[in-house]
């Protein structure tokens, strides 16, 4: 009887074994940071890594009505990790996208502030002619309210952070104008040349990650 009991105890143990391996191999438990797998540059403790969103299906699923593929713009989502025990300062402002041509010439394209890219989605054909105000004059008319729902959707996306804390990893994304041309993201580079250490004002080299898996 005692070897029974013995038998089932261990069966038990066996079958529990195996299902936490199952698990521990599934995306939500254990797996790779999502940062990890991506085109990156990394040194002196910093690491920048970049998704590119070039593929319609998977714009769409990502931002569904908001989503600026249609719209010629390319969004890129950043990753900014901070292996120090120090804070890190990204200047966003100056972060550029370097695309490459076959010419060998290339052009340096700015980021698109959210609400710019929330009014082209909102207006894909640009604004419509203003008809003359019918209120007296003071009297607010209203915002636009289709740009507004756009936002709404798209400001939680954005990368909207300038300080990396100590250990600790931030995201967001760019919105870049490539004028419809989503071939040129496997010709270009995320380039971002101001990065400081916070307490000791040190600049850091300046980051460039290639869009394009290779």
């Amino acid at each position: 009887m005692r070897n029974w009991v013995r038998i089932v105890v261990w069966i038990t143990l066996l079958l529990s074994a195996s299902t936490t391996v199952g698990q521990s191999s599934s995306p939500g438990g254990g797996a790779a940071h999502p940062a990890d797998v991506l085109p990156r540059d990394q040194h002196e403790g910093m690491t920048i890594s970049v998704d590119s969103f070039s593929d319609p299906n998977r714009a769409r699923e990502k931002f569904g009505k908001a989503d600026p593929l249609p719209v010629g713009i390319l969004p890129v989502e950043v990753f900014l990790t901070n292996s120090t025990t120090e804070p890190i300062r990204i200047d966003v402002d100056s972060v550029e996208l370097n695309v490459h041509f076959e010419s060998g010439q290339s052009q340096d394209v700015d980021w698109l502030p959210v609400s710019e890219v929330a009014r082209k989605i909102a207006h894909p054909n640009g604004p419509s002619n203003p008809h003359p105000p019918r209120l007296p004059i003071g009297v607010d008319a209203g915002g636009d309210s289709k740009t507004d729902k756009v936002l709404e959707i798209l400001k939680p996306f954005a990368l909207d952070a300038s300080l990396v804390p100590p250990m600790a990893t931030l995201h967001g994304f760019l919105f870049f104008d490539l004028n419809h041309k989503m071939e040129l993201a496997e010709h270009a580079s995320l380039y971002v040349p101001n990065v400081t250490n916070v307490p000791e004002k040190k600049p850091l080299m300046f980051f460039e990650v290639t869009l394009g898996k290779k």
